[in-house]
């Protein structure tokens, strides 16, 4: 409890950011002008006073003065432990300060009131038993500190009021703290607050005390395993030093190798960093291996390693047609590529914009055609390293891109093991089957390899795995694929296109001639002088027994040709040396498979009945003669309408019925009994009917082989067609002249329609093809009537078979 007494008239000492409670003896800096101005106006005050100068001791926090403050007496003035002058000022109670006011010296004046405290007596028993409380907290904190002596005299105190004003010693306290107990005048209630201070500054103590025991736990283990290291490194070195091997030999300091390294400056932090944590990573955690694989990664990767390429662009061309037949449009982009490569050299611009200059082809072809072995040629004439990537089948993102390396057994993607397995930074990739990858859960591989073929971005290409920047720019990458349309559009269009339509006939025989027959002769364990094979069996293979864009099977005719020949000799049945004519065939391999319409009987050709053309399309294997039948149902037991089969797409569907439309508007036109489409069911067929169709290049030959079917006019034997068809009876553009005229040469077609339009595609056909072929270009359906009907005999008595 606390009462009041008489007001006071004091000199005020002022505290910066300092608090002291009556009870304390402090001393203080007289070279501080404020507290000499109080002790000089206290001692001038006093000389007329009985007693010792009395100064009021006020804590000014900020600039601002406390509302209260302590009484205090100038015990004693003299030097301070430093030898500079001082005061010895004790602190007796409490005073409310209120105004200002005069007095002598230079020091501020003021008026308070002294608050005197008192404490019930007797002493209450839950008093009492705060007090030994606190006694027995600030033993504990003094004991943790040394501080014997001090225990004695805190333990002697028995006045409440000075017990909890002994925490003003307490150096944990903030000058708030001690703030709250200067100002709470209840002592009790301080009482109350210094405990609860002083427990809440013990569990606080007992926490880091706790944490720096662990820590200090923690970092003797790791001394100790740091200690044990090096002793280990140290006995290796010794036993490599006594086995004879080279310092660093099977070392495991990686900072080293990353140092000694050519690593570009991204890359070189990136692996320092790593180095690090592998540093402060113990031996036992997975995370040590994970890094290890990674920077194992990182230093193979030949980041700075480069081949010089070869700019004899003459030497290249001779490479490539030495080892490729053909395939000329392949053969001028990479001379092309070449020659640009030997003047941006030549006047200093290898890099442009961070680019270098790489190339994205894709090669789009049937299959057997070359496209794979071609990459390898192109590395060979440009003097480069290869690397052959099959992407067939693969549907996980991750083999593009790489694991994130927090996966356990993550890789980096087959980009970049490419790289590293080439070994330099410019090697020809070979994106094999690139139109076979497909998309499931894991993502869509096509998409990931967007940033990899685009020759805008792939400088700066990222790998999941290595997360550093991989420079592609460098790389020319071949995409291989045998169906266009199965390429996405986004990825097709960072890819420079080139076509590869198959080979000729005479093409054929060079390649049979130059390339296939060595190979094979080699495998069937035959020499050149043994076995021969005249040129007119190779062309009677080519055009007879295959019938391809590629040359796959070609190959696999001589290779079954030659063992024919190994077999027969081992049997005692055939002499050698033995050349091979086209008349040993038959004999050898059996009869031809692909025997050509125009050699056949007429009587068995397929066009020999009305209702029948030859058209040409293309397929995945390329071109290919597709032929249309057309029949009218019996108008008694055949309902009308259009029945199509051979497992057709939509829009092969949709140009029938423009076919069958435009007949029926201009039959009159066209001198057709158009009148029979009314009353009797047409049925249109495609043989093959287990291989799917579809596109708008049929149209002409459906609308050829309904006005057959209705004049009762032969559509000519040796006469192929493709093109759209409109409403009006127009002649549209189609695709793939070039396949569909090679495939019309290899069937022995003579004569071949296609759209006006499509005239100047016949640059990309080869001569020798053109020279065999009549190629009539027409704009509408009148004129292929006109080339493909044979002239009527007797219109009026046709009989079509009905559709069964």
């Amino acid at each position: 409890m606390a009462s009041t007494s008489t007001p006071l008239t004091l000199p005020v000492l002022p505290l910066d950011d300092e608090v002291v409670l009556p009870g304390m003896v402090v001393p203080l800096d007289l070279n501080d002008a404020e507290v000499r101005a109080a002790v000089e106006a206290a001692q001038a005050a006093a000389g007329s006073e009985p007693g010792k100068p009395r100064v009021l001791l006020v804590p000014r926090i900020d600039g601002t003065y406390a509302n209260t403050g302590v009484l205090g007496t100038v015990e004693q003035v003299g030097r301070l432990a430093d030898g500079d002058p001082g005061a010895l000022i004790r602190a007796r109670g409490r005073v409310r300060i209120g105004a200002g006011t005069t007095g002598p010296g230079a020091a501020l004046w003021v008026e308070g009131t002294r608050i005197d405290e008192t404490v019930p007596d007797p002493v209450p028993g839950h008093v009492t038993e705060l007090a030994k409380e606190y006694k027995a907290l600030a033993t504990a904190w003094l004991r943790k500190r040394g501080a014997w002596q001090v225990v004695d005299r805190v333990q002697a105190i028995d006045d409440i009021s000075a017990l909890a004003d002994n925490s003003g010693y307490s150096p944990f306290l903030s000058t708030d703290q001690k703030i709250e107990l200067l100002e709470t005048t209840d002592p009790v209630a301080r009482l109350k607050l210094a405990a609860q201070q002083l427990r809440d500054h013990l569990a606080e103590q007992d926490v880091a005390e706790t944490i720096a025991k662990d820590v200090q736990e923690g970092v003797d283990k790791q001394q100790r395993e740091f200690l044990l290291r090096k002793q280990l490194e140290a006995v290796r070195k010794e036993l490599r030093d006594l086995n004879g091997e080279k310092d660093g030999e099977e070392s495991d300091d990686y900072r080293t190798r990353v140092e000694a390294a050519d690593l570009p400056e991204n890359v070189r932090e990136a692996a320092l960093k790593e180095v690090d944590k592998l540093e402060r990573s113990s031996e036992q955690s997975p995370e040590g291996g994970w890094i290890r694989t990674w920077l194992d990664t990182v230093l193979e990767l030949p980041w700075n390693e480069r081949t010089e390429d070869s700019y004899d662009i003459q030497g290249a061309q001779a490479v490539l047609d030495a080892e490729h037949a053909g395939l000329q449009d392949v053969k001028e982009r990479i001379t092309e590529y070449l020659a640009v490569r030997k003047r941006r050299a030549e006047r200093g611009l290898g890099v442009v914009g961070g680019r270098r200059g790489g190339a994205v082809l894709a090669l789009v072809g049937p299959p057997g055609v070359g496209k794979t072995s071609l990459g390898e040629s192109v590395a060979h004439a440009m003097g480069r390293k290869f690397v052959r990537v099959a992407l067939g089948g693969v549907r996980d993102e991750a083999e593009i891109r790489g694991h994130r390396r927090t996966y356990v057994g993550a890789l980096p993607g087959r980009i970049v093991r490419a790289i590293k397995e080439a070994g330099s930074m410019n090697p020809v990739v070979l994106l094999d089957e690139i139109d076979k990858v497909g998309s499931d859960f894991r993502g869509d591989p096509a998409a990931a390899l967007l940033e990899v073929l685009d020759p805008a971005q792939n400088h700066t290409f990222r790998d999941h795995y290595l997360e550093v920047e991989l420079d592609l720019s460098d790389v020319v990458f071949l995409a291989t694929a045998n169906v266009l349309e199965a390429i996405p559009e986004a990825l097709l269009d960072r890819m420079e296109l080139v076509r590869l339509d198959g080979y000729t006939e005479d093409e054929k025989v060079v390649i049979a001639r130059d390339h296939l027959l060595p190979r094979q002769l080699e495998r069937a364990g035959l020499e050149g002088a043994e076995v021969a094979l005249d040129e007119s069996a190779l062309r009677r293979l080519a055009g007879e027994y295959t019938r391809e864009a590629g040359v796959r099977n070609l190959e696999r005719s001589i290779a079954r040709l030659l063992r024919k020949v190994a077999a027969q000799h081992e049997l005692g049945e055939r002499k050698l040396p033995f050349t091979v004519t086209e008349g040993d065939l038959r004999s050898l391999i059996g009869r031809p498979h692909h025997v050509p319409e125009s050699a056949t009987d007429p009587a068995e050709r397929r066009t020999a009945v009305p209702g029948v053309a030859t058209g040409l399309a293309v397929t995945g294997a390329g071109g290919d003669v597709l032929y249309v039948e057309a029949s009218l149902a019996d108008p008694e037991t055949g309902a009308a309408g259009l029945t199509l089969t051979g497992q057709l797409g939509d829009v092969m569907k949709e140009s029938a019925q423009i076919a069958l439309s435009f007949l029926r508007s201009h039959g009159a036109e066209l001198e057709l009994p158009v009148g029979d489409l009314k009353d009797r069911g047409v049925h249109i067929h495609f043989p093959a009917g287990a291989v799917p169709k579809d596109g708008p290049s049929a149209g002409v030959t459906m609308t050829t082989a309904l006005a057959s079917l209705l004049s009762g006019r032969l559509v000519r034997t040796d006469v192929a067609m493709t093109g759209e068809v409109s409403l009006t009876g127009r002649v549209l553009p189609i695709g793939g002249v070039k396949q569909k005229l090679l495939a019309a040469h290899r069937a022995g077609v003579t004569t071949v329609i296609i759209p006006k339009r499509n005239e100047a595609d016949l640059d990309d056909v080869p001569a020798e093809v053109l020279e065999k072929l009549d190629v009539h270009a027409v704009t509408d359906v009148r004129q292929v009537l006109e080339l493909a009907l044979t002239p009527a005999q007797n219109p009026a008595e046709v009989r079509v078979p009905a559709a069964a």
